[in-house]
């Protein structure tokens, strides 16, 4: 994967987990509290770092109700064929 790619989807992540956040009118503080991971990694999180704990993301999406999934880039991977 191309370097712009994984900032692209770092950033992408990143800033939906932010909105998702404000849209549940929580503060850094009381997101954090309640979602069980610590204040700096939610900020390092919402703020795009690229090196993460993948544990502690996946325990913020469930906090959301989200989770994460592989799709296969299929334009890709026709590409390659």
């Amino acid at each position: 994967m191309r370097q712009e790619n994984l900032v692209r989807y770092t950033m992408n992540i990143s800033s939906q987990i932010k909105n998702l956040r404000k849209k549940n009118g929580l503060t850094q503080v009381e997101f954090a509290k309640r979602a069980g991971v610590g204040l700096r990694f939610l900020r390092e999180l919402e703020h795009g770092k690229m090196t993460i704990r993948m544990d502690k993301l996946l325990q913020v999406l469930d906090f959301l109700g989200y989770h994460l999934e592989l799709k296969r880039n299929e334009l890709q991977h026709a590409a390659k064929q």
